[in-house]
């Protein structure tokens, strides 16, 4: 599936919203520079095209949607902060229970080729 590329930062965590939803780690990644830290865990940064692909997948493999709510984003030029509430809820794969949920404060640049990209996702914002 093509996606378009997001031409306003409070769209960013929208558009992560719908790739999840899509269960498409490559639109997902296609959101990000190419040397951008995802933070899975609180304090537990990771860097880089595979070892954010691998993250992503442990989120995926639950296979459950997630929700989110744009709450502010500051934008200085092309530069910008997107602070967001989500959710995964529901029944895994496996039968258990997911109840997930966060606060998100990401870090993305804008440029006219590719629009905003994450440079820092971090789905647990100060944890």
């Amino acid at each position: 599936m093509s996606y378009p590329r997001v031409e306003s930062l409070d769209q960013l965590n929208l558009a992560f919203a719908e790739r999840f939803n899509a269960q498409d780690v490559d639109a997902l990644l296609a959101l990000n520079v190419p040397d951008a830290v995802f933070v899975p865990a609180p304090g537990q940064p990771v860097q880089g095209e595979e070892a954010v692909r691998g993250a992503f997948g442990q989120f995926l493999g639950l296979k459950l949607p997630i929700s989110m709510n744009v709450r502010r984003v500051f934008q200085s030029g092309t530069t910008g902060l997107a602070v967001a509430d989500w959710t995964i809820e529901g029944v895994s794969p496996d039968g258990s229970d997911v109840e997930l949920a966060g606060t998100t404060s990401d870090v993305a640049v804008y440029d006219e080729e590719h629009g905003w990209r994450y440079v820092i996702d971090n789905p647990f914002g100060t944890a």
